[in-house]
């Protein structure tokens, strides 16, 4: 009989490759994706109650899928399916699949009968409902459409612009460590921006260090500014029920602020105290501007605009930086030297977690990699790949011209990459797996026949015939387990 144990098993780097686990990547899902993947078809029902978050699913949907829609709205009757693939060419099968698959998923339509036995579309009662209200009118009014009298200081789109971005920097100047000090230029963050990032694990708690920065966290920094703010709101989400906020109202508030206008101010008068929260959240988020938080006048920033809409061009909120990024503003030597033509603070904050700062200029920022600053941040959870994507990412054009020059893969010099690399493989001396360990075997015979099934099944991780050890996979005990108990019976 073999005895079980479950535990982690330790082995050097020069082993098989199974023991390595993949690095867990961040994971920003668009707006169909989050549905799809959070949301039960009767949760869904409940959000399509809503017509600004119906309007946006079908401004999210294919281009075909829109055509489905449309074409189906005003028909109070399910439609045959062999008639809805009459509506496309052949060459266009491949995306008509995917559209009907696309609306089956989002549970804006389903299959039913209809006489005669023939299968037949038929769109969701409350989806098609809520659309048409979005399309025809009709419904309860949206609770930013509120007239106002005339503001007698309105805010103008550059100010409003200046103000979305001051109050996001905030959060990234957090996440890099130069957030909550005495620094000028950036401002303290509320607790409850802090639980988020903590919840989102782009940051976490280090009983030496304090709150750091996670590899998942190094990797929204790389996001734009747009889908850093969309994926911060779906971790917002997350977390309605334990704020004692409505998921659903949450969300067509947020659709509705961003089918709102840029510059127009909004009045929150008829908002409920739960929404009146929300708002507050998004004020502090740069998502809206409101002089103070009693005031019923508020005004939704471009960030809010942008956030849920993937067709739309982000302008150009800080033009300098923004156009620095583009064009590339690092150059790294070959004597590990790196130098930044930046002044923002984020961007030093950034190289300089995983950089030896050296001086500072007021257009140039020079430091150095060194073995103790990579470690520091392979320490945090940043990987040596981002480390090198990032540096080729916002490489100076004049180290892009040097690699197509010599052609290389790389617009980095081959040195400073792969003593980087070298770095983190020094402490990845170890690997861990979980698993189980399967010993005390009667016989020989028994250990070669289970470690040769678990092996054939790929899920053995280790083992040793002298001491009739093996350990295997986790996700593969249960099966392994089964055979043993099957192959135990037949032999006795």
């Amino acid at each position: 009989m073999a005895d079980t144990k479950s535990g982690r098993h330790a082995s050097t780097s020069a082993a098989t490759p199974l023991l390595v686990q993949s690095p867990e990547n961040l994971e920003c899902k668009n707006f169909q994706e989050y549905l799809r993947t959070r949301q039960t078809p009767e949760s869904l029902e409940k959000l399509y109650s809503y017509p600004p978050i119906c309007l946006a699913v079908f401004r999210e949907l294919p281009e075909i899928a829109r055509q489905f829609v449309i074409r189906i709205l005003f028909v109070d009757q399910p439609v045959p399916q062999a008639v809805v693939s009459s509506w496309g060419a052949q060459r266009v099968a491949k995306e008509q699949l995917e559209a009907t698959n696309c609306l089956s998923a989002l549970s804006v339509w389903r299959v039913t009968a209809i006489p005669g036995g023939l299968a037949a579309w038929e769109l969701s009662p409350t989806f098609k409902k809520s659309v048409r209200q979005v399309l025809l009118g009709g419904g309860k009014p949206w609770a930013i459409t509120n007239s106002l009298e005339r503001d007698s200081k309105p805010r103008d789109v550059a100010f409003l612009d200046a103000y979305a971005m001051s109050r996001w920097r905030c959060v990234l100047h957090y996440m890099v460590g130069t957030g909550n000090r005495s620094n000028t230029e950036t401002e303290a963050i509320s607790p409850d921006a802090v639980r988020i990032l903590l919840h989102a694990n782009l940051m976490k708690r280090d009983e030496r260090e304090g709150i750091t920065i996670t590899r998942q966290g190094f990797q929204f920094l790389l996001l734009d500014t747009r889908a850093q703010v969309w994926h911060f709101m779906l971790q917002y989400l997350d977390t309605c029920q334990e704020r004692g906020l409505v998921l659903a109202e949450c969300l067509s508030m947020l659709f509705q602020l961003s089918f709102s206008t840029l510059g127009r101010d909004y009045s929150s008068e008829g908002m409920n105290k739960q929404m009146l929260m929300f708002l507050q959240h998004l004020r502090e988020f740069g998502l809206v501007f409101q002089r103070k938080r009693k005031e019923h006048r508020f005004y939704p920033t471009r960030l809010a605009l942008n956030v849920t809409n993937k067709e739309a061009a982000e302008a150009s909120i800080s033009v300098d930086e923004e156009r620095m990024q583009e064009r590339g503003y690092i150059v790294v030597e070959t004597n590990y030297r790196v130098y930044a033509y930046t002044d923002s603070q984020l961007q030093v904050a950034v190289l300089g977690l995983f950089t030896e700062l050296l001086y500072r200029f007021p257009n140039l920022v020079v430091g150095v990699l060194t073995r103790d600053s990579v470690r520091q941040a392979l320490r945090g959870g940043i990987t040596a790949e981002q480390i090198v994507s990032y540096l080729e990412q916002y490489a100076h054009p004049n180290m892009k011209l040097v690699e197509s020059a010599i052609q290389s893969k790389s617009c980095l010099p081959p040195t400073v990459v792969d003593q980087i690399k070298l770095w983190e493989m020094e402490r990845n001396r170890f690997t861990y797996t979980e698993g189980v360990v399967y010993n005390q075997f009667l016989s020989q015979n028994d250990f070669v026949t289970l470690r040769d099934y678990a092996q054939s099944q790929n899920v053995l991780v280790w083992q040793n015939e002298r001491t009739r050890t093996m350990v295997v996979q986790k996700n593969g005990h249960d099966d392994v387990k089964r055979y043993w108990k099957k192959y135990s019976k037949s032999a006795g």
